[in-house]
């Protein structure tokens, strides 16, 4: 049975961490409550500028965080110890608890471009 589509969510550009430009789907004034996602976010650029700041240490408390990385290398660190690079076709899943510590920043790419998502999960 197909089904009919029923919206269209266009993204909004907004800026997050140290000035990081991504497009937000979930978390938006036009969609801000689809339990259990949180927010949804596509990060994307062939300009480092847009992202090369990234995301310094900062606490998340209660959620789960999915990182899915299309392309390009983020270096992750928490305040537990943990400690990693995220690339291209990798996933991290961050469990945050009771409340974490922690920072992902962006790597200058060899060639191409940072792109990849974010969903925030309740």
């Amino acid at each position: 049975m197909l089904r009919k589509v029923v919206d269209i969510i266009e993204p909004v550009y907004v800026q997050e961490g140290a000035g990081v430009l991504l497009r937000r789907s979930i978390a938006t004034s036009r969609l801000d409550y689809l339990d259990p996602f949180l927010l949804f976010d596509h990060f994307g650029s062939d300009d480092p500028r847009d992202y090369l700041a990234g995301f310094p240490m900062h606490p998340h408390r209660g959620i789960e965080t999915v990182t899915y990385m299309r392309g390009g290398k983020i270096n992750h660190k928490d305040s537990l110890g943990n400690q990693g690079t995220i690339g291209k076709r990798d996933v991290q899943w961050m469990t945050s608890g009771s409340g974490i510590m922690h920072e992902e920043m962006p790597q200058q790419p060899e060639r191409g471009k940072m792109e990849g998502f974010q969903l925030w999960v309740n």
